[in-house]
């Protein structure tokens, strides 16, 4: 008795305990803030090899879009016997008959309009003459702050310009032998690649649940590109014939800039509508009749972008204006044109992926 009284008495005093227990309380962890840091690591770095390989993963990547999108056609050709290679092969041939028939229609307009732009620079110079005020304003506030900066603000090379131009949006040799070769090589392996990576996860569900994903990946991505390729030709024809009636010169070029440009969101009905601007600037005597065409043009862009595609594709493919836009200043920063382009498709792959996980129900066999 004695014993139990001295050790209750050594016993530390009991202190009160306000708000949690003191078996719930837990020493802080930083398993977590490591873990987001490493992840901000690995995207850091993750961006930087994507801005630095641009030469090598820029075609590479965009042949997996692009044989992605015959995922669907190729089923159907190895269904009625097409071998792989044949078909492989017919794909990657016509397009290169596409992109060498395009330049041999093309290009002497091209070459035309790059030999005329000092002429041009002059006859806009002159149709601009009203807003010499304004420039002349600039030029002053320039020179107050830096001076000298102001006399070489506004001086303009148009030659140089369209020839920065168009070695911005023409890609290289070697990256258009690297797209074709890495084309041919996904189509032929495409099913022995997605074999592997669906054996990749354990599984019967989750193995099924990556099918699920590939399948719908290849629909979205082949009905999405189809069909707005299908609405731009028709952009273009439009635009090519509304460049005939107001009598303006290469409708036909102007057409095929309207076709491609018109699959970059928002950067590329933009542009052509300032192109057009030039061109009536330069071809009418007149400043009011100059504002033509560009607005015509916005006109067919907001039927187009607002009534045609949605109602075709369907609300199924509806994208979040805002999620497209940032996409598509990401990837143009990142992969200029080609990069705008792909915007949209790693959209459509990322929404779609995130639908299926986040899909709760039990994942049924795919048909």
């Amino acid at each position: 008795m004695e014993r139990a009284e001295l050790t209750a008495s050594r016993a530390p005093p009991t202190v009160p305990l306000y708000g949690h227990d003191a078996q719930e309380e837990r020493p802080v962890s930083l398993a977590r803030p490591a873990q987001l840091a490493l992840i901000g690591v690995f995207l850091i770095m993750f961006g930087a090899l994507l801005l630095y390989a641009e030469a090598i993963l820029l075609p590479v990547v965009a042949a997996v879009v692009v044989g992605t999108m015959f995922g669907p056609l190729q089923r159907r050709a190895f269904a009625r016997g097409v071998p792989g290679w044949a078909f492989s092969l017919v794909v990657v041939l016509l397009l290169i008959g596409l992109v060498q028939l395009a330049t041999v229609l093309l290009s002497g307009s091209v070459i035309d309009w790059v030999r005329q732009a000092p002429k041009m620079a002059e006859t806009l110079k002159a149709k601009l003459v009203w807003l010499d005020a304004g420039v002349a304003a600039f030029r002053n506030i320039q020179n107050m702050v830096s001076p000298g900066a102001g006399d070489a603000l506004f001086h303009l090379d148009v030659g140089a310009i369209a020839q920065t131009g168009l070695a911005f949006l023409t890609p290289a040799m070697g990256e258009l032998l690297i797209f074709f070769a890495t084309l041919f090589f996904y189509l032929l392996s495409r099913g022995d690649l997605r074999r592997n990576l669906v054996l990749a996860f354990e599984g019967q569900e989750s193995r099924l649940r990556v099918i699920r994903i590939l399948n719908d990946v290849e629909e979205n991505l082949t009905r999405y590109i189809g069909t707005v390729t299908l609405i731009n030709l028709g952009v273009g024809a439009i635009a090519a014939a509304g460049a005939w009636v107001l009598g303006l010169p290469d409708p036909a070029l102007i057409g095929a800039l309207a076709f491609a440009c018109n699959f970059l969101p928002y950067v590329g009905p933009a542009f052509v509508v300032l192109v057009l601007l030039g061109i009536g600037l330069v071809h009418y005597a007149y400043l009011g009749q100059a504002f033509i065409p560009p607005l015509l043009f916005v006109g067919v862009s907001a039927v187009e972008g607002h009534v045609v595609t949605p109602s075709i594709i369907g609300r199924s493919l509806t994208l979040n204006p805002f999620a497209v836009f940032l996409g598509l200043i990401f990837w143009t920063w990142l992969w200029g044109p080609v990069g705008a382009f792909l915007s949209v498709p790693f959209l459509i792959v990322a929404m779609v992926t995130l639908e299926h996980l986040d899909d709760k129900d039990d994942v049924a066999l795919p048909g």
